[in-house]
Formats: C-alpha cells, structure tokens, sequence
C-alpha cells in the first residue's frame, strides 16, 4: 500500500473498487424496458397485405441465395434447410407493425421441430450472411436481498434486408403487384359504394352526393331519370314522348 493510499484512508477520501455482480447475464447485454430497443426495431410494413408481399419476396431471396452459392456435391448452400424453417418461422412471428421480435429459442425449436444445437447453428448462419440480427437483453429477478438481480432474457431479433441480395430484392419490389390489402380495400370500397347507391332514393341520392352547385343538380336529375326509368309506370315512355 502507498503512502497516498494510506492518507486516503486515513482521510476518508478513498473510493471502494467496484465490485463484479457475477450474476449469469452475457455481456453487452440490454434491459428489456431499454428504449434504445424500441428504437432499434423497426416497423416491417404499413399494412398487412405489404408485409405479406415483403415477406414473400424476403424469403425467395433466402431460398436463392442458399441454392447459387451450394457448392457442387455438398447437401446444403451455405445457410442450409433448417436455417431457410428458422427463417420462414421468424418471418411469421414478427409484429410488422412495430418490428418486434422476440421468442425464445425454446418456442423456435418447438415450432421448427429441430433441436437446440441445430437452431443454434442455423441462426448463426442467418446472422453471418445478413439475415439476422440481434441483441442480447436482461430482466430482474424480482429477488430482494441476496441473489442475482437481473437474468438473461430472449434476445431481440431483427429480420434486415440482406445486403447480398439487394439488386435481387431491388428488381423484384420493383415488379411486385400492388399489396392484396390494397386490392381488397379497393373491391370492397367499390361494393359498399354500389350497395349504398342500390339503397337510395333520388333526394337521399342527392342529399349524400351534394346537392348545392351544378354537380349536384346534375346528380339529381340523373337520379329522377333512374327512379322514373325503372318505375312500373315508367318502363315505356308515354305517346308522343321520345
């Protein structure tokens, strides 16, 4: 011991050295309450329709990918058959919405009917050729006193675009059709439109389209013209009429 730290001492202005919890969490690990994970997921999609078109062409890309780059006489590409399951699951799993992803690796293996060190090794293939991320994340305990405060959590996984298959991807969002809930939203506005229509007299016609201005005028002697026409009275025109 020195004599400066002696004096400290002796003096009361020593600092006490931290001291290592060793409770059983991995490092660079974060809280699940962190909002900086919030942050780091992303919202998939806008809607369902484009989540399910995205995924769609996601999982080609995977599938693409795996195929050209097998190499001649080997079984698998370089992510593999139970990577291409573990994929398509997480694909499934995510909330498009918010991007949150988090099971753990009990439910995948579950899910994927593969054991642990199988799923294991497939995530770490989807992770080295840019398919997967993820982040490591602690909870508490709830002990008070002695014991570990805080233990590990599922991580929090991130499904990015994979910077291999970029051009792939750019080409084929590029030609993608419009998103099926796009398409519904269209038919079934269309629908409601026409039964509404269906329902109405000429004034409730008018009443709904607008009746001030030249438009609305137009709109209601369109209306008269229809319920005249479709009249029992009205089916012919009367003589003299044209």
């Amino acid at each position: 011991m020195t004599a400066r730290s002696i004096g400290s001492l002796l003096t009361g202005t020593a600092m006490p050295k931290a001291r290592r919890t060793f409770q059983p969490v991995r490092r660079n690990s974060y809280d699940v309450d962190d909002p900086r994970l919030s942050r780091w997921w992303q919202p998939a999609a806008p809607n369902r329709g484009a989540w399910r078109r995205t995924m769609r062409i996601r999982l080609d890309a995977a599938e693409r990918f795996d195929r050209k780059r097998k190499a001649v006489g080997k079984r698998n590409g370089p992510l593999g058959h139970v990577a291409l399951e573990v994929l398509r699951l997480l694909y499934g799993m995510i909330d498009y919405r918010s991007g949150r992803l988090d099971p753990s690796i009990d439910t995948i293996c579950a899910r994927t009917r593969r054991a642990r060190a199988a799923v294991v090794r497939a995530m770490r293939r989807l992770k080295e050729h840019g398919f997967l991320e993820w982040r490591r994340r602690t909870e508490p305990t709830g002990n008070e006193g002695a014991g570990p405060q805080v233990r590990q959590a599922t991580n929090a996984y991130r499904l990015p675009r994979p910077a291999a298959m970029s051009r792939y991807l750019d080409k084929r969002e590029e030609d993608a059709p419009a998103p099926d809930d796009e398409l519904v939203r269209r038919e079934t506005g269309a629908d409601e439109l026409a039964a509404m229509e269906a329902g109405l007299d000429a004034a409730e016609f008018t009443a709904v389209v607008g009746p001030d201005g030249s438009m609305g005028e137009a709109l209601a002697d369109m209306a008269r013209h229809f319920t005249s026409a479709s009249s029992p009275g009205g089916q012919n025109p009367a003589p003299g009429e044209k």
